[in-house]
């Protein structure tokens, strides 16, 4: 594997970078200009973003060009991820459930008239979606799901509850896997069916996490009807196609970054604060604790590079995209843990505290990241993965 980026990828790098110069607001990046979540005026910046990114293809560039996209190389795809995050845009609209996980899964197993019926509207940043995939009885184990689909007439009739699902109450599209057969085997019987979330029957009650913010949702289907035209693939085989939404949300490649951008920030402050740097220096069991996680930072990255590579190559990943997503999840763990033994009492403060550092962002991210060992499906159920697929191990007991 070749680490380089061509002389062509760098251009590349390059303009994306000089446009966010030009689009995001002096000082965007360093956080010292922000927009109000609860006004709207943060959602309405993201969407004029991402319009302007839409129409030079940006928004869904791996796509191919008749559905809006330009066709990118997996490659370049990274780039685009690794600068959107660099730069920290804002992620509604140009990286949703649509954008990243659905319009790709529509693209390898959606009809040409389902194509045409929803790409364009995802790649204009027109319409945003959300998966509707996890329940309160099925979350790793996403084949016990109960929620049903049955036929009548030209309709399917869904009645079931979902859980998690971010961005549900805002979204105006839902891709959904329902127990379509419910005699069959457990990951049998399954079809993967696009849902218009405004359909009679179905009601949205808010979940906030753990963090104080609301963007998961519980989803409730009573009796709501949907076309048997929005079925996606073939019947009773959607877990096929649920399987490889899954692959993509799992291959991790912004984490990394994410994580090495907090961690310099945190380190820069440390250094900024009288005796700062003979703190570092006295503590050599701190030192030694920075020093692994920065290690750990390069790998991962490194990592998600390889998840794309095989991918670049034709080589869809599986096993290798669970390595990514368990190395990348409980590593940021290990981070957000270190950056609080530095920050000490300051980093449980809040934001707008007066005693607030660093924005008071530790606390949120030491809380947010509880759940990232979960989501997608947890490290326990990774690592069987990994087992079975990677290792040859068998199924187990």
């Amino acid at each position: 594997m070749d680490f380089r980026f061509t002389p062509q990828q760098e251009a590349f790098r390059k303009e994306i970078r000089d446009f966010l110069k030009q689009e995001l607001p002096p000082g965007w990046v360093e956080r010292e200009v922000d927009l109000d979540d609860d006004d709207g005026s943060k959602d309405k910046f993201a969407q004029q973003l991402a319009k302007k990114m839409g129409q030079k293809g940006w928004v869904t560039g791996p796509w191919p060009k008749k559905y809006g996209g330009l066709g990118w190389t997996t490659l370049e795809q990274v780039i685009y991820t690794e600068e959107m995050t660099l730069h920290k845009v804002p992620r509604p609209y140009i990286n949703d459930a649509g954008v990243s996980n659905v319009g790709p899964t529509l693209a390898i197993y959606a009809s040409e008239a389902q194509k045409t019926k929803w790409l364009p509207g995802i790649a204009k940043a027109d319409e945003r979606w959300c998966q509707l995939f996890s329940e309160p009885n099925a979350g790793s184990d996403l084949a016990g799901l109960e929620t049903t689909a049955l036929e009548d007439g030209d309709d399917f009739v869904v009645n079931g509850t979902k859980i998690w699902t971010s961005m549900a109450h805002k979204a105006q599209w839902g891709a959904m896997l329902a127990r379509t057969d419910p005699k069959a085997p457990k990951h049998k019987g399954i079809s993967y069916i696009i849902v218009d979330m405004k359909s009679p029957g179905i009601t949205f009650r808010p979940l906030i996490n753990i963090c104080d913010v609301y963007s998961f949702n519980i989803v409730h289907l009573d009796n709501v009807r949907v076309p048997k035209s929005n079925l996606i693939g073939e019947k009773n085989r959607g877990w096929y196609s649920g399987a490889t939404t899954l692959n993509l949300e799992r291959s991790f490649v912004r984490h990394a970054l994410i994580g090495k951008q907090y961690m310099d920030e945190v380190l820069a402050f440390v250094r900024s604060q009288p005796g700062g740097i003979d703190f570092l220096a006295r503590n050599a069991s701190l030192r030694h604790k920075i020093a692994q996680i920065y290690t750990e930072l390069h790998c991962g990255r490194w990592i998600a590079y390889r998840v794309a590579w095989l991918q670049s190559k034709g080589a869809p990943p599986s096993y290798e995209s669970s390595v990514s997503k368990l190395f990348n999840g409980e590593m940021t763990q290990r981070m957000v843990a270190l950056v609080m033994d530095i920050l000490g009492l300051y980093g449980q403060v809040k934001e707008h505290s007066k005693y607030a550092v660093l924005r008071g962002k530790a606390q949120q991210l030491y809380l947010a990241q509880r759940a990232i060992t979960i989501g997608g499906g947890t490290s326990e159920i990774q690592r069987g993965l990994i087992a079975r697929r990677g290792l040859g191990l068998g199924q187990g007991a």
